[in-house]
């Protein structure tokens, strides 16, 4: 072959690298309604291969009736892009809950045919939510702020009063000192761990082995609030350090884990599961710059519990929303804060009998082989 030869081939080949590089599933609808291209993640949204798209009309893979079609006949006509948002793909063939929003465009050079770019509203939605505990938490700050102030000195003199009346009232009123004192220490408490989110000093943060983080977890909850529940590990052994506070990764994941015990209770089957992968493809705009930060660890905690009931999903991580009978609602908010600080997410994907909760945190960034180099772990189970 010639060198000429080999560099069309080239050309020709790197247009199709770049489409298959593409996080999105991208599609290529022929004047008849054929999907005459689609990239890996087309073929991975609609189960099936760009040869046997080829082969099909755009409309026997999408629900009867879908604004999709509405919309490839207004590009044509039109010869103009069209976004469309939140359109609902739902069917038994894609599966359920598939929301996603879409770029549809016409190619000029080929007359009729037209592209096709899916976002699924899936991962958007989780990050939109995720901005909106940020700003939950700060306003928990503000509030936290004031409460130490404002709170805890008139409930100190509250706090000395009962205890000087508990020294000259007579036994059955002395309960109710008692109940003041209870009371007024349980209030302190709460501003106390509410404090916690008015720390606004910088992270010290270095390269962190997650695995030797969930060993210690693990370690802590065994010989603890989980001693009598099955705990196991799908760990990457490859992945690469986390550029975080290893503090605060413990503090992060043994609220998980707790809320996981809490939530498998005695029953015998209950199990935990802690996870690491490498994910690829999700990336958030630093705001005021032009930086994005990939975010492609995923640490993940599942439990076979009961599940959250659906109308909390949305809000777990906002202050002050609990499932718990005596819960504060703190928690989560916390583990939100910390997160976010670390410039990564925290989601919850949960049904019957299956929560997960999975953080994503970049990747350490260090120059160092120690930096650099893949993490050992100390084993693998499921």
């Amino acid at each position: 072959m010639s060198a000429e030869n080999e560099d069309r081939k080239a050309m020709n080949s790197l247009p199709m690298a770049v489409l298959n590089a593409i996080q999105n599933p991208v599609i290529l609808v022929n004047e008849k309604g054929l999907v005459t291209f689609a990239n890996w993640e087309a073929e991975a949204f609609f189960g099936a291969s760009a040869n046997y798209l080829a082969k099909h009309d755009i409309s026997n893979f999408i629900p009867f009736g879908s604004p999709l079609l509405t919309l490839i006949e207004q590009v044509r006509e039109r010869r103009a892009a069209v976004n469309e948002y939140r359109v609902d793909l739902s069917s038994p063939r894609l599966g359920a809950d598939k929301l996603v929003d879409l770029y549809v465009a016409p190619v000029l050079s080929e007359p009729g045919s037209v592209v096709i770019v899916f976002q699924e509203r899936s991962m958007a939605d989780k990050i939109d939510r995720q901005l909106t505990h940020r700003a939950a938490a700060r306003s928990v700050t503000g509030l936290a702020s004031m409460l130490a102030h404002e709170i805890k000195n008139p409930l100190s003199g509250i706090r000395g009063a009962a205890q000087l009346l508990e020294t000259s009232v007579d036994d059955e009123d002395r309960a109710l000192t008692r109940l003041i004192c209870d009371e007024t220490d349980r209030i302190v408490s709460l501003v106390d761990r509410m404090e916690v989110f008015s720390d606004e000093r910088p992270v010290d943060r270095q390269p962190v082995n997650i695995h030797s983080v969930l060993d210690h977890v693990k370690a802590i909850a065994k010989a603890g609030f989980a001693r009598d529940i099955r705990i196991t590990e799908n760990y990457d052994p490859s992945l690469p350090p986390v550029y975080a506070n290893r503090d605060q990764l413990v503090q992060v994941f043994l609220n998980l884990v707790k809320n996981a015990a809490e939530a498998v209770g005695n029953r015998a089957e209950g199990e935990i599961m802690l996870t690491t992968a490498y994910r690829p493809g999700i990336r958030l705009s630093v705001a005021g710059t032009r930086e994005k930060i990939s975010l492609p660890l995923e640490f993940c905690v599942h439990d076979n519990g009961p599940g959250v009931p659906a109308d909390l999903v949305e809000h777990l991580f906002d202050p002050f929303i609990t499932t718990k009978t005596n819960g504060s609602g703190l928690g989560l908010a916390l583990v939100a804060k910390i997160i976010g600080g670390h410039g990564g997410i925290v989601e919850c994907d949960s049904q019957a009998h299956r929560t997960t909760f999975r953080v994503l945190m970049p990747a350490s960034k260090g120059n160092s082989a120690e930096d650099t180099a893949p993490m050992s772990i100390k084993g693998q189970s499921r």
